[in-house]
C-alpha cells in the first residue's frame, strides 16, 4: 500500500477528525501499530508510515494502534481544536 503523503509517509496527516502523525525518530520498529493496518505500515527503514487508506479505519483502532506503541510514536490531535487526544 501506498503512504497518504509521498513526501512525508510518517506525517501529519490529516484525517476526517484527526491530525496524525508518526515521530520516526522515537518510532523503534516494533510493529505494534499495525494492528490498525488500514492506517500503518513499516516502510524499508522498518520506522511506520501512514497509509492512504487511513480514512477507512475505525477511529477506535486508530487510537488502540497508538496506545499500543511502546514509545508513543504515534501523535494524535483533534482536527478542529489542535488538542491533543494522544498522548494525553
Amino acid at each position: 500500500m501506498e503512504p497518504k503523503n509521498i513526501k512525508n509517509p510518517s506525517g501529519p496527516i490529516a484525517t476526517k477528525d484527526w491530525v496524525v502523525e508518526v515521530d520516526r525518530d522515537a518510532c523503534i520498529g516494533a510493529s505494534a501499530c499495525l494492528l490498525a493496518d488500514r492506517s500503518f505500515a513499516l516502510d524499508d527503514e522498518g520506522k511506520a508510515i501512514i497509509l492512504g487508506t487511513i480514512d477507512e479505519e475505525e477511529r477506535e483502532t486508530l487510537l488502540d494502534a497508538a496506545r499500543v506503541c511502546p514509545v508513543l510514536a504515534i501523535k494524535i490531535k483533534n482536527k478542529e481544536t489542535g488538542e491533543t487526544i494522544y498522548p494525553e
